[in-house]
């Protein structure tokens, strides 16, 4: 009887022992391929490829992005802008950017050469034109990356955009580099753009108002999401094109605060 119980204890001990490791062993949860981020910064002023677009006052900005396992993403970024009303280009409104953004990015195979391509549309809602040309504008963009320097080429393929009439075909290409320093949670940002106007609106070329930006600037960033940093930035677009009484080929300095989780 007693060897019965004894049998009986360790038959039901090595059970217990198996039902444990059954459960230890159990499958997690597949990862979902969704993923979303969300951003939001403080400016202390909007530069846009070497010009600002808020009059050198400050900037809210924010956006959503979503991802696929596939590289597939989408999003949606905004900030407020003053230059429609501030240059007297539209009437009346225009106060805010929409940027609606999608595409593919990747890696060709191992090589750690990252690609993005994608579609970027601008929107400049509540903005009247009065029989001007458009501020809002398509963009077709492609990148390449390595570490940390990357490349982007935009096209223009709207007609219009940005007030500027007859105009699909203009192009604006970047390099950038950011480039950490080891362990200290600090990256140098470099950048260099060119910007090149295609057609011509009224009788006059677009190509009057070409020009070149860079950028050096210094990130701090934190493991919580949260970056501060500042840069400086400089044009040489023509004055007399671009007009005086708006800061557009004036050099700035930017601060900014901001958070991404």
């Amino acid at each position: 009887m007693r060897k019965s119980l004894l049998l009986a204890a360790v038959i039901g001990t090595f059970a217990g022992t198996n039902v444990a490791f059954a459960e230890e062993a159990a499958p997690a949860a597949p990862e979902s391929p969704h993923s979303f981020s969300y951003n939001i910064g403080l400016h202390s002023q909007y530069i846009w490829r070497g010009m600002t677009q808020t009059d050198e006052d400050p900037a809210l900005q924010g956006g959503m992005d979503y991802e696929h396992a596939s590289g597939f993403y989408a999003g949606v970024w905004a900030s407020n802008v003053s230059w429609l009303t501030d240059t007297n280009v539209y009437d009346s409104g225009g106060s805010l950017e929409i940027d609606l953004y999608a595409g593919f990015a990747g890696e060709f195979g191992e090589t750690g050469i990252g690609y993005d391509v994608g579609v970027l549309q601008y929107l400049y809602p509540g903005n009247r034109t009065s029989g001007k040309p458009k501020s809002d504008a398509t963009e077709l963009y492609a990148g390449l990356s390595y570490g940390w320097l990357s490349g982007k080429y935009s096209y223009l393929a709207s007609d219009e955009g940005w007030a500027f009439g007859n105009a699909r075909g203009t192009w604006y290409a970047e390099l950038n580099a950011d480039i950490p320093i080891a362990e200290t949670g600090l990256t140098v940002n470099l950048h260099v753009g060119r910007f090149e106007y295609d057609g011509s609106f009224d009788g006059i070329s677009n190509s009057i108002y070409d020009y070149t930006d860079w950028k050096a600037g210094l990130t701090k960033s934190w493991d919580n999401g949260v970056d501060v940093g500042a840069y400086y930035t400089k044009n040489n677009a023509s004055a007399t094109a671009w007009t005086t009484t708006y800061p557009w080929t004036d050099s700035q300095t930017v601060f900014f605060v901001s958070k991404s989780f």
